[in-house]
């Protein structure tokens, strides 16, 4: 027994070899091999980007212009969507001061590779004709495919300078997997309604990333606290992504409404919230200071908890006066979340959150759930028309005698199996991360990008000490000493 153990202390030791000139190599070069293959076995292009299919479909429905095609009506949100995906998720990475590369270059890399492994998981569950045996994909698939890639890119926020581009590849596998099997559970099956992904990407990808980041929770992570922290240009960069992402929300949260009245309430809703939010994100950062001053961590971030939250319900009528609400509400509880709950998760659980994505992804897209859950069970015919109750909520063919409190009750349903999902299914990939084989830093090696990439030489000196601004930890004091003490509270 305690030879076993022995040999079980040693594999899973604090050994780590960084050098992945073999492995990420093959990983890269295999897995996209096999993309290819799987390309030519299933995918096809759909009857809209199919030349003689799509001559034969304008023949059928009397259509004499190719304006009709869903190319022009859905390829200006597929690029706010594509820009959120790889410009505002990766330069909102960059706010560390010394893994600017990893944190934009990685999110390249995963969302290249999560994009084209989406296509074919939700090809799989949602598009695939079985009689010929393929997938039909056209511009509703790639966004959807980036939309799959988000899930990953939030759980790489928590993990976001521990681990290897190997592990964040095994990551993104594994999540778009688990992200294919839960969209189709929740909105197949349960026929839940999310167009803006708060069930699906928000709450999933947030709980995913805190559960593996939880499993391999660092004891010596303190080691390279210098280096966990931002400078002035790093929070610049960051504040790009962030502006982005702002601007681009409500294309994320409507792009694949239905045409029409569904898709404009959702831009007003989300466009709405997110105003609302960052006032009183400003506001609670600014009390939160005994001087008043402001926060970049709480404006980079909890800004943008609206748009989280308001996804679910986006299309439905939840009035402007409700949108405002709910993205004042979601500014004060994710501000509030990296104040206290993010340092009191790291004292009591282990864990680990980089980028905050608890307060920004996890907490508001679980409130996204459960407040679309209540509009739904809300909803009457005097406010949506009976047309509109069964447009809204899709109350046709097997769902056409539901009621508006079933659907509720299934919307929260939806809720709980995707935090269920990421929970269960991060702990799984944690173990999995677990082994020495990825290439992971060692506890005192990271958030550093000379681990992984070729840096050129800095001209200025990185102090030992003095740290500008940290996710996990207050800037100027401790909890204790802010204007909101558990006892005035």
């Amino acid at each position: 027994m305690g030879s076993c153990c022995e040999r079980a202390a040693q594999f899973f030791g604090p050994q780590k070899n960084t050098n992945v000139r073999i492995s990420l190599p093959a990983v890269c070069f295999v897995w996209q091999i096999a993309m290819v293959i799987l390309f030519g076995v299933f995918i096809r292009y759909d009857e809209e980007s199919d030349v003689k299919l799509w001559l034969r479909f304008k023949q059928e429905h009397n259509i004499t212009s190719d304006i009709d095609n869903d190319f022009y009506f859905r390829y200006p949100s597929f690029q706010d969507v594509h820009v959120m995906i790889f410009v505002g998720f990766g330069f909102l990475m960059t706010f560390l001061k010394r893994y600017s590369f990893g944190g934009v270059g990685f999110n390249f890399l995963i969302a290249s590779f999560g994009l084209q492994w989406a296509l074919l998981m939700q090809g799989w569950f949602h598009s695939l004709d079985l009689e010929t045996g393929k997938i039909s994909i056209g511009v509703e698939s790639l966004i959807n495919a980036d939309f799959c890639c988000a899930g990953s890119l939030i759980a790489f926020g928590a993990l976001l300078g521990k681990v290897s581009p190997v592990q964040l590849m095994v990551v993104t596998l594994f999540g778009i997997t688990l992200f294919a099997v839960e969209e189709f559970i929740i909105l197949s099956l349960l026929h839940c309604r999310d167009a803006g992904g708060s069930m699906v990407i928000h709450a999933f990808g947030g709980y995913y990333g805190l559960a593996i980041s939880w499993v391999l929770y660092r004891p010596n992570l303190h080691l390279s606290k210098r280096l966990n922290g931002s400078v002035y240009h790093s929070d610049v960069f960051a504040m790009i992504g962030t502006l982005f992402l702002w601007m681009f929300w409500p294309s994320f949260n409507s792009a694949i409404t239905d045409h029409g009245d569904g898709q404009h309430r959702a831009a007003i809703n989300t466009y709405i919230a997110l105003a609302s939010c960052v006032l009183t994100t400003v506001a609670i950062s600014s009390m939160s200071q005994k001087k008043g001053k402001l926060d970049m961590v709480h404006i980079q971030n909890a800004t943008l908890a609206g748009g989280v939250a308001m996804g679910t319900a986006a299309e439905f009528m939840i009035t402007p006066y409700g949108s405002l609400i709910v993205g004042f509400c979601c500014g004060i509880i994710s501000t509030f979340g990296y104040l206290f709950v993010t340092p009191f998760l790291e004292r009591a659980l282990k864990l680990q959150d980089t980028c905050g994505v608890h307060n920004l992804h996890a907490v508001p897209g679980m409130l996204g759930g459960f407040i679309g859950a209540i509009v739904a069970a809300a909803a009457t015919e005097e406010v949506y028309g009976r047309e509109g109750l069964i447009r809204v909520f899709d109350f046709t063919g097997s769902f056409a005698n539901r009621s508006v409190g079933t659907q509720g009750g299934f919307q929260a349903a939806g809720t709980c199996v995707s935090i269920a999902f990421g929970l269960v299914g991060g702990v799984i990939v944690g173990f999995i991360l677990r082994f020495p084989i990825w290439g992971d830093p060692a506890d005192d090696n990271c958030y550093d990008d000379e681990v992984y990439w070729e840096v050129p030489e800095d001209e200025e000196t990185l102090p030992p000490v003095l740290e500008y601004n940290n996710h996990m930890i207050h800037k100027h004091q401790d909890i204790s000493e802010s204007n909101f003490s558990v006892e005035q509270s």
